[in-house]
Order: C-alpha cells, then structure tokens, then sequence
C-alpha cells in the first residue's frame, strides 16, 4: 500500500513558514526515528563555530544523510524538531530550511526549541526527524 499524507491545518498561518499543524499518514510501511543532527564532520568533529547558517546546512546534511541511509529522503518527513540555542538568529537563517524542504515538496509538522545549550559545546542547531515510506 502506498503512504498517504494528509495535511491537517485548522489555522493556515503555519503554512507561510513551511509547516503543517498535522500530518495524517496512512499506508506506511516503515517508519524511521532520526537521532539529533548537528552540524558534525563526517569525524565526529564540530564544524562552523558560530555561523547559524552554515551549521543550520550541515545539520540538514546529516539528517538527508541518516534519511537516505534507510533509503528515504526529506520529502519521507513527517515530523521535525528543531532545537537551537539562539531562536532568533535562527529565525535569520531560516530559510536554508525551509528551501529544503520546499525544493523536497514537504511540509513536516514542526516545533522549535530555544535551549540553553547543545551537547557539544559552540552547536547553535540540532535537527531531529521521523520519516515514513
């Protein structure tokens, strides 16, 4: 059976920043839980001290690279959770998100954290998704 997505949206402000208030998903057959995604070399390195932007890009990297691993994709997010430690900073960059995602053709449903920190120290952006096929 194929998935079926469904866009529940009492309120249609969401819509303007690339998320939906619901997603209703049916005919799923798998469904992955990604870890958090920061902006990480592939050595488990830090990378980007201090630049929302370019962190915010690598995250997203990492979360397409766990997404395609498990033979999925941006467009297979159904839920995103973004936690940073400078909301709005993060605002400014939102847009390398939210392009993504849009050039994805998906609308995951969306909460954003501000935190007081990361697990590792000068990350200003972690990205953590559920995907479905």
């Amino acid at each position: 059976m194929a998935i079926e997505r469904t866009a529940i949206n009492p309120v249609t402000w969401s819509l303007e920043m690339g998320f939906n208030q619901g997603e209703l998903v049916t005919g799923q057959g798998r469904t992955l839980y990604c870890s958090g995604q920061t902006a990480m070399g592939a050595d488990g390195t830090p990378q980007h001290e201090g630049d929302m932007a370019a962190q915010l890009a690598l995250a997203l990297d990492n979360l397409e690279a766990v997404l395609t691993a498990a033979g999925m994709g941006l467009a297979n997010l159904v839920r995103l959770s973004v936690f940073t430690t400078n909301v709005d900073l993060l605002f400014r960059h939102y847009g390398v998100l939210a392009g993504r995602l849009g050039a994805a053709r998906v609308a995951p449903t969306t909460t954003m954290l501000g935190v007081t920190r990361l697990a590792i120290p000068g990350q200003l952006v972690e990205l953590e998704g559920t995907a479905v096929d």
